[in-house]
Formats: C-alpha cells, sequence, structure tokens
C-alpha cells in the first residue's frame, strides 16, 4: 500500500470538486502527508489538516494550514459528543482513502450550512487489487449515497461507484455534497 508521504498529487475527484466549497475553514480528514490540504491551501483556503501521525503532519509547512494530531479511532472521538471538532462549522470537508463509519453523523454535523463535503476511499470489490481488503475498509456499494440520503439536507452534487485504473487499480466509492442552507437553490450549482 502506498505510504502517506509518497502520496504528493491531489485526488483528480478532489481536484475537480475543491471549487464548490465556499470561503471558510475546510477539514482535511485522516490527512495524511497533506497532499490536498496543500491543494486547498493553494486556492485560497485556511485548512485544518488532522491526521493520528504526528511524523507526516510535520512534512506539512504552509501558512494557512493547522495541523492537529488526534486518532478519530479512540472510543472517545467516535462518540458524537466528543468528536474534536464538534466547536467547528466547516465550509469544506474532505475525506480520501479513509474510512471509519462511526464518524459520519458528527462529521456531517460539523459541515456548515451550504458547505461542500468531498469524500472518496475503497469500496467492496478492492481485494482483487489488494489492499484494503478487510470488509471494515471498504464502503458498500452504494454506501456513501445511503449515508447522505439518510442524514437528509444534503444535495449530491455527483457520486461514483466502481473502478478505476489511476492512480492505481481499485475499487472506490466518491461523493460530492452540498449542506442545504437557507439561500440554498440547486439552480445556481454547475458542475463545470
Amino acid at each position: 500500500m502506498t505510504s502517506h508521504l509518497s502520496q504528493v498529487q491531489a485526488s483528480a475527484w478532489v481536484q475537480r470538486f475543491a471549487s464548490h466549497i465556499p470561503q471558510g475553514l475546510v477539514l482535511d480528514c485522516a490527512s495524511g502527508g497533506g497532499r490536498h490540504a496543500r491543494l486547498l491551501a493553494e486556492l485560497g483556503y485556511k485548512v485544518l489538516a488532522c491526521d493520528r501521525d504526528a511524523a507526516v503532519l510535520a512534512t506539512i509547512q504552509h501558512p494557512s494550514i493547522t495541523c492537529i494530531e488526534c486518532d478519530l479511532e479512540t472510543e472517545t472521538a467516535s462518540q458524537h459528543a466528543n468528536w474534536p471538532f464538534a466547536s467547528h462549522r466547516f465550509a469544506g470537508i474532505v475525506v480520501t482513502n479513509y474510512l471509519h463509519r462511526p464518524l459520519f453523523p458528527a462529521m456531517l454535523d460539523s459541515l456548515a450550512p451550504g458547505g461542500v463535503l468531498i469524500y472518496e476511499t475503497f469500496a467492496e470489490g478492492n481485494a482483487q487489487f489488494g489492499k484494503p481488503s478487510n470488509p471494515d475498509f471498504l464502503l458498500a456499494h452504494g454506501e456513501l449515497s445511503a449515508i447522505l440520503h439518510a442524514a437528509q439536507g444534503f444535495h449530491v452534487l455527483a457520486f461514483e461507484d466502481g473502478y478505476v485504473s489511476h492512480p492505481k487499480p481499485a475499487m472506490v466509492q466518491r461523493i460530492c455534497a452540498i449542506k442545504h442552507s437557507e439561500n440554498f437553490s440547486v439552480q445556481q450549482l454547475s458542475l463545470e
């Protein structure tokens, strides 16, 4: 499996939808070496990069990025009341190559009205291409879409579930969704 430090190019999915995030603070959740934090900072966002690996966080050097070492899979972090970002409302949340299902409710609550969720990770069937192969770390068919539908109050801009060949062969699922706000209008959205 590719290490956090060797992944330097931002995901094409994140690049495609990053401009939909309104100005404000963006959370790069399980940021690794910060490839998406750097992209977002270069686009003018203030970014909070969190990861449990202090060594990879130490490689992120940018004035618009604040790094926080935290293990999101501890028993207390997984409980909504103890989500380390409960007091924040993010303009955007970006998650790639990471899945810990108990975090979804708190993560979605931390997204501000009008905020954008960009999520991309591995899906069922990935075992044929290598790791991750444990079903606990693979999304079931349509799972991301179902999570956002059940949460209500989100408009899905794009959703994909299937095979990708780049940067390596894998089965992935990815979504970009906007949390509804008072002045939310589907007519204002553009996929370009």
